[in-house]
């Protein structure tokens, strides 16, 4: 077994002081130093995000984990003893731990022991702001904690229940099983609720063509939707600052307008429960008509998160959904030589800055093409008895030009595909006096 450290030399004498803790990898023989440096490097950072320090660095590499503590024997003495070293409060691993390995490295380290999963549901408990947001982490929090209750959830009742709440016959451990499974179910029915009124939300924007914005965590895309929609989202360079859906209309340059919503961002190992419980902030993504996946272009990691953002679009059944890439933050590439470098390796690309507005034009002509690709162009003719339908028409498609006669109204417009047959229906009883053709854009 080889085992590598990494001291990080902190100063933080002019603010308060922040929680300590030691990171660790533990990985398989062979594995690439580069993936592994990423992988604590992004641990890392999810730490500051949550408040938190990383005074020590550990990568151990083994031929098989040990199911009781994930590490050796040998090396989890030297943490032992690491943690009385650095005077930490906290030891966090990158892979994701067992209810007993956690149980175990608790025991024998006798500081808190948290895995990946943990750090992001408490970021996310950290950043969110509305109700469903919170209703949304709180109830992953409970499906995680659930069977680690023994160590980490020891006074549930005095949160959820107190005096009377015990069964007869129930332990304390039995009490507070029970009284999470009761806010759980309290919680889905909750977000069942929410869900719904979404779905309503959302059925009366069915007519009009919609974009969702999706990526890796701060790649950038409320910076972007920002200037898309000339909203004021939060935008931070921090990791999962956005929590919540927001949707927007964003004017094309032909005046169209269609709707545009910045989405959650997605991360490597991602719990699958957080995703569940997200369900219908990302159904924003899940019925939009293209996904625009927004990368951050600086990042040495690049390939690897859109290889995460794509699985995770898998696991949600839209991996094949019509999308497009953006390379974002290019300003921040001095060398040009590096930009022609990303559009040979991405061609379909298309390369942009949030920040500067470089080549967003360029992006708003592209989601023209999409929008225009996804509809026809109709031209009929409206008898003025036929006012209501005229009304109709402005209501559900998009009028390119109109002319008035002595006899009516001739009017083009574009429709998306989905609806023509149901306007068509709407116009075909004023035969003959109504014409229309149909052409594709």
């Amino acid at each position: 077994m080889q085992s590598l450290l990494t001291f990080n030399h902190v100063d933080r004498s002019d603010e308060q002081p922040a929680e300590r803790g030691i990171a660790i990898a533990v990985v398989r023989k062979g594995t690439d130093r580069s993936s592994i440096d990423e992988y604590l490097d992004e641990l890392e950072q999810l730490c500051a995000t949550a408040g938190a320090e990383i005074v020590l660095r550990i990568v151990q590499e083994r031929d098989r984990f040990d199911p009781a503590t994930l590490l050796g024997k040998g090396k989890l003495a030297e943490l032992v003893q690491f943690v009385r070293d650095y005077a930490v409060q906290f030891v966090i691993f990158d892979e994701g731990l067992s209810p007993v390995q956690v149980r175990n490295l608790q025991t024998a380290l006798g500081v808190k022991v948290l895995d990946r999963s943990m750090i992001i549901l408490d970021i996310f408990a950290k950043h969110a702001r509305t109700l469903e947001a919170k209703t949304q982490v709180e109830l992953a929090q409970l499906q995680y904690l659930y069977p680690r209750l023994t160590r980490l959830w020891p006074h549930l009742s005095r949160q959820y229940g107190g005096i009377g709440t015990r069964g007869p016959g129930e332990t304390q451990i039995e009490t507070d099983r029970r009284l999470i499974k009761e806010r759980i179910a309290h919680l889905k029915q909750r977000l069942f609720d929410i869900e719904r009124q979404r779905a309503v939300q959302r059925s009366e924007r069915k007519d009009s063509f919609r974009f969702a914005l999706v990526g890796y965590t701060n790649a950038g895309k409320s910076t972007l939707f920002n200037q898309l929609t000339n909203a004021t989202v939060r935008a931070e360079d921090k990791l999962f600052a956005t929590l919540d859906t927001t949707v927007r209309r964003c004017q094309l340059p032909s005046g169209r307008e269609v709707l545009l919503s910045d989405t959650v961002g997605f991360i490597r190992k991602l719990p699958a429960h957080l995703v569940a419980s997200f369900k219908s902030t990302l159904a924003e993504a899940v019925e939009s008509d293209v996904l625009l996946h927004v990368a951050d272009a600086t990042h040495p990691a690049l390939d690897h998160q859109i290889e995460t953002v794509t699985e995770t679009l898998a696991t949600l059944g839209i991996e094949q959904k019509p999308h497009l890439l953006l390379l974002n933050k290019v300003d921040a590439l001095s060398d040009r030589d590096a930009r022609h470098q990303l559009a040979y390796r991405y061609p379909n690309a298309l390369l942009i800055s949030a920040r500067t507005c470089y080549n967003i034009h360029s992006l708003l002509l592209r989601m023209e093409e999409y929008l225009l690709s996804a509809c026809m162009r109709m031209r009929v003719h409206v008898p003025y008895h036929a006012m209501r339908e005229l009304a109709y028409i402005y209501a559900n498609a998009t009028v390119e030009h109109r002319t008035d006669a002595d006899e009516g109204i001739t009017i083009e417009f574009l429709v998306p595909r989905a609806q023509a047959g149901q306007l068509l229906s709407l116009v075909e009883p004023f035969a003959p006096s109504v014409e229309y053709s149909l052409e594709q854009s």
